[in-house]
């Protein structure tokens, strides 16, 4: 049985002293939260302290993006077991500014993914189209690409463990959200072929989650959508009431 799974996105927002303040904060607010995995996604320079500050709570703790070597020559990058040894549980691969912004491809993410598994981190792993794909009626064979390539090389019992996250590339920071219906169309669809590639079990297990503009007042309607197992929360997590809020939302019996 799948439970919510509430993921937030920080980016490059909150200084160390800042992130810390708003976990001490969020920590004590959903202490009593249960039936949802909570987990905060702070800027690398705050992941350690972070993970101090919610050790033995209900609270996890993601970084937003790793190389795939193991040590070397590569100035600026953070390997998986650096994340690992900060404290990190999870890790967000793929993200569409990551893939927009850095030219990052699913062969990259594919790596990324790999990486991450082999040091123990989960990965959030993110798919999802453009405005201009949508509009050309490409948004599951985009997805399909994605998912392929992705997520190549991983055995059903690795996808089972993971979380994949579905962002339609034109909700992300505009205040545009797909419709509930969109979002559990195109998590049907992914889950379909989860299955259909990685098997029943993988995909039964998978956390398929949103992300895209989501906010306290939409976050029951997506999640009762059979397929949304959730959401990758980006500026409404940035403040500790309105992540909250969409933490105990999610819950089913909220819905």
């Amino acid at each position: 049985m799948r439970i919510p799974f509430i993921a937030g996105n920080w980016k490059m927002y909150k200084t160390v002293h800042e992130a810390v303040v708003f976990v001490k904060e969020l920590k004590l607010v959903v202490k009593d939260v249960t039936g949802v995995e909570i987990v905060v996604a702070p800027p690398f320079t705050a992941v350690h302290a972070v993970a101090e500050a919610v050790r033995n709570t209900n609270v996890g703790v993601a970084a937003q993006n790793l190389f795939w070597e193991r040590e070397g020559a590569f100035t600026g990058e953070v390997s998986p077991g650096m994340i690992k040894g900060a404290g990190a549980e999870y890790v967000i691969i793929g993200h569409s500014e990551r893939r927009r912004l850095f030219g990052e491809t699913d062969a990259i993410v594919n790596r990324k993914v790999i990486a991450a598994i082999g040091a123990g981190l989960t990965p959030i792993v993110c798919i999802g189209e453009t405005l201009e794909e949508r509009e050309r009626n490409e948004t599951l064979p985009v997805l399909d690409r994605q998912i392929k390539d992705s997520l190549d090389r991983l055995t059903g019992d690795q996808i089972a463990e993971l979380v994949v996250a579905y962002e339609p590339v034109w909700a992300i920071g505009t205040g545009r959200t797909a419709t509930a219906m969109q979002a559990g169309e195109a998590h049907a669809h992914i889950r379909q072929r989860l299955r259909q590639w990685f098997g029943a079990d993988a995909a039964d297990r998978c956390h398929v989650i949103y992300g895209g503009s989501v906010k306290p007042d939409n976050i029951r309607e997506l999640v009762a959508e059979p397929d949304v197992d959730g959401a990758l929360v980006g500026g409404a997590s940035l403040e500790v009431r309105s992540f909250a809020d969409i933490v105990t939302r999610s819950r089913p019996a909220a819905v």
